[in-house]
C-alpha cells in the first residue's frame, strides 16, 4: 500500500486538550533530567554508560540482539575481532550517536549530510539515499503494509522539506516535542535509506531534544519505551498513513518522553548515590593515592581495564594493578579475566543499568 506523504508542517490540528495536557507533563519530566543530570561533573559518564544502553535498546527494536556482558566487554575493546556481528553493529551505533551528538553540540543545526553521515556509521556504506525502487515494509506474515515513496527525486524532495523543518523554527510553532514527534513519523515514513532507517530515525529524536537545548547531554532515548510497546508503534505508525490519527500518534510519543524522562532522573540518582558510596570507601582504601579520575574511571563504563586506568590517571601498570587489586580486595569491584584479559566489573554500576533496561 502506498499513502501521500504530507509536506510539513502538517494542515491538520495537533494541539488538542489531550495532547497538550501530556505534553505539560513531558515536559516537566524532561525539564527535571535535564536539571539533575547537572549534579554528575563528569558528563563522559552518562553518555558513555547510557549510550551503550540506548544502542543496545534501539538495536533489539530491530532483532539486532547482544548481551550486556559481551556488549560492556567489547565496548573497552573496540578493535576486538573476536566479537560478534550483532555487538559489532550495537557499537556502531553508539559511535553513530556520538558522532551525531558532537556534531548537533557544536553547529546546532542538523543537515541532510549529517543524516546520511550517521546512516553510514551505522550501515557502514556509502549508499546515501534510495535511488532504486522496490522498498517495501512488511508485517511478521511477509505482507506487505507500505510502500514508501520509490522516486528518488520525490525522495529528495521530501528530505529537503524535513531537514526546513527541522532547522527553521520560523515555519511551524509547535512546541519542539510535538515537532519531535512529527519528524520521527515524516522520516519513518520516507524511509529515504535502504538500510538503518530505524535506528537513524530513533538517533534524530535524541539529536532534536538537544539542539533545541530541552537536554545538554544525548540521555532521552526513547528506544526502550518503543521496544517495549513495540506492536503498538507500529500499528499507530500505521494509522497515521491510514487514517491521519495524528492525536493517538502524538500521545504515544509524549508518554514514551514522560514514562522514560522519569526512569532516567531515578537512574542518574541511583548512580550519584552510588559514587557519593564509593567516593568514601576508595578514599578509606586508597588513602592519599585516591584520586577522582580513579572514580570517574569505575563508572564512565561498566568494565575497565589496567590500561585504561594508566591513561587516565598517569600511572604506571604496577600503580594501576595495585589500585585495582585493592579495590577488588575490598569487594567494590570483581576480576573477570578473559583469555589474556583481566577485566574489573563495577558490579553495583552493572546492575543499575541492567535493571534500568527491564
Amino acid at each position: 500500500m502506498q499513502f501521500p506523504i504530507p509536506l510539513l508542517p502538517l494542515s491538520v490540528e495537533i494541539e488538542t486538550k489531550e495532547v497538550l495536557l501530556q505534553l505539560n507533563r513531558a515536559n516537566k519530566a524532561l525539564a527535571e533530567l535535564k536539571g539533575i543530570a547537572q549534579t554528575i561533573p563528569n558528563e563522559i559518564i552518562l553518555i558513555n554508560t547510557l549510550i551503550l544502553q540506548e544502542a543496545k535498546d534501539s538495536s533489539a527494536v530491530e532483532n539486532i540482539v547482544t548481551s550486556h556482558d559481551e556488549l560492556y566487554k567489547a565496548g573497552m575493546d573496540v578493535e576486538n575481532n573476536s566479537v560478534s556481528v550483532a555487538t559489532k553493529e550495537v557499537l556502531d551505533y553508539a559511535q553513530a550517536l556520538r558522532f551525531g551528538f558532537e556534531l548537533i553540540r557544536k553547529n546546532r543545526f542538523l543537515t541532510l549530510n549529517n543524516i546520511i553521515e550517521i546512516q553510514q556509521i551505522l550501515e557502514k556504506n556509502n549508499a546515501g539515499f534510495r535511488k532504486v525502487p522496490g522498498t517495501t515494509l512488511k508485517n511478521q506474515f511477509g505482507t506487505i503494509i507500505y510502500t514508501p515513496p520509490q522516486d528518488k527525486t520525490e525522495i529528495e524532495r521530501l528530505m529537503e522539506n524535513l531537514e526546513l523543518y527541522i532547522n527553521d523554527n520560523s515555519i511551524c510553532q509547535l512546541d519542539p516535542l510535538l515537532k519531535m514527534a512529527i519528524i520521527h513519523h515524516q522520516f519513518e515514513s520516507i524511509h529515504p535509506f535502504y538500510d538503518g532507517n530505524g535506528r537513524t530515525g530513533r538517533i534524530i529524536n535524541i539529536l532534536y531534544l538537544v539542539m533545541n537545548e530541552l537536554l545538554d547531554l544525548p540521555i532521552l532515548y526513547l528506544s526502550r519505551y518503543i521496544i517495549s510497546h513495540k506492536s503498538i508503534y507500529y500499528q499507530l505508525l500505521q494509522d497515521v498513513r491510514v487514517t491521519n490519527s495524528w492525536e493517538q500518534w502524538i500521545l504515544f510519543m509524549l508518554k514514551g518522553i514522560e514514562e522514560i524522562a522519569l526512569q532516567t532522573i531515578e537512574l542518574v540518582r541511583s548512580i550519584v548515590s552510588l559514587m557519593k558510596e564509593y567516593k568514601v570507601l576508595i578514599r578509606n582504601i586508597l588513602k592519599k593515592s585516591y584520586s577522582h579520575d580513579l572514580l570517574n574511571n569505575l563508572f564512565s563504563h561498566p568494565y575497565t581495564k589496567i590500561e585504561h586506568l594508566t591513561k587516565a590517571l598517569g600511572v604506571s601498570r604496577i600503580t594501576a594493578t595495585a589500585y585495582l587489586e585493592k579495590l577488588v580486595k575490598a569487594g567494590l569491584i570483581v576480576k573477570l579475566k578473559t583469555g589474556r584479559t583481566n577485566y574489573y566489573l563495577n558490579v553495583p554500576l552493572v546492575d543499575l543499568l541492567m535493571n534500568a533496561s527491564k
